[in-house]
């Protein structure tokens, strides 16, 4: 967590930082071996979340196209019980949407008391698309780092744990997922043609990305951005980050407040007649 986590306050290059690494990990399968042992830990850990009822999990996930948030959704975080676990794709706002603040539908689908939401894009899209693509003037998108702070720091006061998620892909391994949903008819749903165009703006974005991680990064909100070229690697430490995370939050099962032995005289009479 230590070693992905960018520093608040602090001016992050995204050059200095590798897209690609194995990390303590003796290749693919000893961190798929990890992941899954991480995955039982977490879904024990939601499990217990859940029937707490007291704190939630907020997990914002971000990248730039074929950055790998599908697959991580659905090897990793989809693993918890959906009983108690939502995944929200934000996509392009709808004309109601529009009418309201920006934050609108984001507030909506925050976690409620033991519950865990995933945003697969989020609300900094209004100060990463937004911005590249000038969409609102400068003067508004500038302003609003400081509303989404405002907003994240109203969660955490309502007991809300908030773990961001950024997957950092190089050029050409973008350019190699692009190929392979070309490739695969059955990927070819996700084929667009503004990808290519999105990659002509990749300094754009990057720098933006900066802005966001230097504006919008605290104790409580960090960032984490994870080498993700290697899908076995991103998963691995995503899935260290989320279990950790559940563990600080330390969720308990709550005090027992019937008679334990009482149930078992009662199951075991139950169980006699129905033998008899």
């Amino acid at each position: 967590m230590d070693e992905h986590r960018a520093h608040p306050h602090k001016k992050i290059s995204l050059k200095n930082i590798p897209t690609e690494t194995e990390g303590p990990f003796e290749g693919k399968e000893h961190a798929r071996a990890f992941t899954a042992r991480a995955v039982a830990d977490i879904q024990a850990l939601q499990y217990r979340t859940f029937v707490e009822g007291k704190q939630s999990l907020l997990v914002v996930l971000q990248a730039l196209d074929a950055g790998g948030k599908d697959g991580l959704i659905r090897k990793v975080l989809g693993r918890m019980n959906p009983q108690g676990c939502r995944t929200f794709p934000f996509k392009v706002p709808t004309s109601e949407e529009l009418a309201h603040d920006f934050l609108w539908r984001i507030h909506a689908a925050t976690p409620a008391a033991g519950k865990v939401s995933i945003f697969n894009r989020s609300h900094y899209e209004d100060v990463l698309i937004a911005r590249v693509n000038d969409l609102v003037a400068k003067s508004v998108w500038k302003d609003r780092y400081k509303q989404i702070n405002d907003f994240e720091d109203l969660l955490v006061q309502r007991g809300t744990k908030i773990v961001k998620i950024y997957l950092h892909i190089s050029p050409g391994e973008q350019l190699e997922r692009f190929k392979k949903r070309l490739d695969n008819p059955a990927k070819h749903w996700k084929l667009n043609a503004g990808d290519y165009a999105t990659r002509e703006r990749w300094g754009d974005y990057r720098e933006a990305y900066e802005d966001v991680f230097e504006k919008c990064n605290s104790k409580h909100t960090p960032w984490y951005l994870i080498p993700a070229d290697k899908k076995w690697y991103r998963d691995a430490s995503v899935a260290a980050i989320i279990r950790k995370t559940f563990e600080e939050m330390d969720p308990q099962l709550p005090a027992v407040d019937v008679d334990v032995e009482e149930i078992r005289k009662l199951y075991e009479r139950e169980s006699a007649e129905q033998k008899d």
